[in-house]
């Protein structure tokens, strides 16, 4: 890093921003599939934020499969009959198209002949035989009405039929074969329900690498020939308009484009737009304006004919399933799950009201100016703007190149991809922002090298930005104050070594800091063989008493694993079976540089701090691990924490209620613990009423308890006071507190 940042450095800020910018020059003329799928999601938050809002007439109708009308009509599929019924209503009540989303490709099972050969009884299949086909009579409604009929593109492994259009296309230009998928053949309905359609269309729908549906294709290649989309070909039928032309790239006589690319679909008067695949940018319509009726309500008749007439009358209707079973669900910048017929049918909308979105062809050629333009003046004025100005004139080149995709969206619905120039600004920003700073971090440097052997890492990153706060003084601030200590250092001091109690310090105070350190805790001091350290300073923590609970709970955790495994260890210095004494406090602290003007120190002072102090001390007496004041105990809720009792400590005439800290929520919650603080707390009432037989038995009956969470010595020192004050009462005025004869 280093060297790369003089390499900067040397090369000179400007020019720096401008290498930047050829880079993103270069990621934009490769264009790889991650920069692609930013700009699809782009596009689809445009699409979430502004949707097309579709007039209180629109010109399509949605005839939804839905839930409901599984659950009412019987399990898909349903006999012909049903949609033969369906088909007859719809053409009745005035629909201009009705289409298909389902492909009719095997014949019914619930049809007559289908039923006689099920069964060998003469009689049955004599009275069937007589009944007509439901696929002839499904068909029959197709000749009464102008239906399309879907059709599935099939891999060319899995064989098929050709596709003979009913309206064959024209073609100024190349066939586009290098774009347009080329199929070799085609799932297609029934003979005799293709033949009496007005129209087929093939529903087959292709989605972007991360699956989302953004673009319908309205023309496909199969057999040498282009065939159309449903949604064109149903478009074509409502408007009974003659054959569809495509324009391709070399056919317009305007360019010498080279050929192979699809421009355009003339189908009427209408040019719909196209990319390079024929297809068609979706502008998905808001969920709330499309009008969908549930196809049970037309086939049972729960629809009356003339509000059906009122709903469909001079529409293209598509009829499709958004029920799960019929596994016709797609996702859509709009939806994770919708159904694939509303696909089709927000296409239909868009050509039948002349509502395209279009990427135009010059949309990638203003990217690049917009890549140029933007990042080149960035790289130029920045060296001279300066870190803050140089962000927000960075920042309103952002705003600049969003606002103008936004306007070019909604007002004239085109597709201009963001991407590129804001990842130019952002690329000449930060990397020019590194080369300015360099100089600055080198300045620093000389402060660090001075200062970071004697204050936190923290500290001297302040004093590095503002140098000002070498100043004495402090401010005050609620804390949340930590002092942990071994348990009989001094022996432990006199059975090794200096080196030796050195390397076992290193082995105990390493690891303590490194859990200190993970739980956001500022390390004030080492004292020997104790640590202080503190939360909320120099930086803001609001979960600081939570912090330090988990940081001594880790720690009294970390020192069994050490007990467990040090000693395996060959060549270590450590002394068995250490312990450690651990006091959490919180409140009001005065914290900042204090010393003299010579030699000063990052540190924090005030009665929270020393009463912490007594606190690790008490451990000592009341045999536990953690000790913690009043004010962190009640701020500690999600703890499992016992009242161990109330103490008036040396120096301080005001009693303090002290607790032990055992464990988090999951033991806060366990019955074990329940029981232990409900007997305790039975014991310490009576305690305090000077009930000694019944603080006894409470204590007695709770032994095991005790010892199960490791406070023998706790029941030992209270079982030991009980006795002593049952033969020395201590009068009437006693107030249950004990007084603290040590530090």
């Amino acid at each position: 890093m280093g060297r790369l940042s003089a390499y900067l450095e040397r090369l000179g800020p400007a020019m720096v921003g401008f290498f930047a910018l050829a880079l993103v020059l270069g990621l934009m003329a490769f264009d790889p599939a991650p920069l692609q799928r930013v700009s699809m999601q782009v596009f689809d938050s445009l699409q979430r934020a502004a949707p097309w809002r579709l007039s209180e007439k629109p010109h399509v109708v949605v005839v939804d499969i839905d839930e409901e009308s599984i659950a009412r009509l019987g399990q898909w599929p349903w006999p012909r009959t049903d949609l033969a019924t369906l088909t007859q209503r719809l053409g009745a009540a005035g629909a201009s198209a009705v289409a298909y989303d389902i492909v009719f490709s095997e014949a019914d099972r619930t049809s007559p002949e289908a039923l006689a050969a099920r069964y060998e009884a003469q009689d049955l299949n004599d009275a069937l035989a007589g009944l007509p086909s439901h696929d002839a009579l499904l068909a029959k409604s197709f000749t009464d009405v102008p239906v399309v009929a879907g059709y599935f593109f099939l891999d060319a492994e899995e064989g098929g039929r050709d596709v003979e259009p009913r309206a064959s296309f024209t073609l100024s230009g190349t066939l586009p074969s290098r774009d347009v998928t080329i199929y070799s053949g085609a799932l297609l309905p029934l003979p005799a329900i293709e033949q009496t359609a007005a129209g087929t269309g093939f529903v087959t729908l292709q989605s972007d690498a991360d699956g989302i549906v953004r673009r319908v294709p309205m023309v496909a290649i199969q057999n040498g020939n282009l065939v159309p989309g449903l949604a064109l070909e149903t478009v074509r039928v409502a408007l009974d308009t003659g054959s569809p032309n495509l324009l391709a790239s070399d056919g317009t006589g305007e360019t010498l484009s080279s050929p192979g690319a699809a421009v355009s679909v003339r189908l009427g008067d209408t040019d719909i737009p196209v990319n390079d695949a024929a297809e068609m940018w979706v502008h998905f319509p808001d969920k709330d304006t499309r009008m969908m009726v549930p196809a049970w309500q037309i086939i049972s008749g729960a629809m009356s004919d003339d509000d059906l007439a009122k709903t469909v009358a001079g529409k293209a209707v598509f009829v499709g399933g958004s029920a799960e079973g019929l596994q016709d669900l797609v996702s859509t910048p709009l939806s994770g799950s919708a159904a694939g017929v509303t696909v089709h049918a927000a296409a239909a909308e868009q050509i039948l009201s002349g509502h395209f979105l279009v990427r135009p062809d010059w949309a990638r050629a203003l990217e690049g100016v917009l890549v140029v333009l933007l990042g080149g003046v960035l790289a130029l004025l920045l060296p001279r703007l300066g870190a803050a100005l140089g962000a927000l004139a960075a920042l309103i080149g952002i705003v600049v190149v969003g606002l103008m995709t936004w306007f070019a969206f909604t007002e004239a619905r085109y597709l201009l991809n963001p991407t590129w120039p804001i990842l130019a600004i952002g690329a000449v920003y930060a990397v020019q922002t590194v080369a300015i700073f360099y100089r600055e971090e080198r300045q620093r440097s000389y402060i660090h090298a001075a200062f970071d052997r004697y204050l936190s890492p923290e500290m001297v990153r302040q004093i590095a930005d503002d140098p000002g706060k070498l100043e004495l003084g402090g401010e005050e601030r609620d804390m949340s104050v930590l002092m942990c200590d071994i348990r009989g250092f001094s022996r432990i001091s006199e059975r090794y070594s200096p080196s030796e109690v050195i390397d076992f310090l290193i082995s105990f105070l390493t690891p303590m800091s490194e859990i200190l350190l993970a739980h956001k805790a500022t390390l004030d001091k080492y004292i020997g063989d104790a640590v202080l350290a503190f939360w909320n300073a120099p930086l803001d923590d609001p979960d600081h008493p939570s912090n330090a609970a988990h940081a001594a709970l880790d720690m009294v955790e970390k020192i069994k694993q050490l007990n467990a495994t040090m000693d395996l260890q060959s060549g270590t210095s450590w002394p068995g079976n250490v312990r450690i004494g651990i006091g959490l406090n919180a409140g009001l602290c005065c914290v900042g540089n204090m010393g003299s003007r010579e030699r000063l120190s990052y540190t924090l002072i005030g009665d929270t701090v020393n009463m912490t102090a007594r606190l690790e001390g008490l451990t000592k007496v009341y045999g536990v691990s953690i000790a913690v004041g009043e004010v962190l105990a009640e701020r500690l809720e999600d703890f499992a924490l016992l009242e161990l009792d109330q103490v008036r400590v040396i120096g301080r005439e005001k009693p303090e209620r002290i607790f032990a800290l055992l464990g988090d929520a999951k033991l806060l919650s366990s019955e074990a613990f329940k029981g232990l603080s409900a007997a305790h707390g039975q014991m310490l009432k009576a305690y305090r009423a000077q009930h000694w037989d019944r603080s006894e038995k409470a204590l007695e009956d709770s032994r095991e308890l005790y010892e199960e969470f490791g406070m023998s010595g706790l029941y030992k020192l209270f079982a030991e006071r009980i006795d002593g004050l049952r033969k020395k009462p201590p009068g009437l005025a006693w107030d249950g507190v004990y007084q603290a004869m040590t530090k």
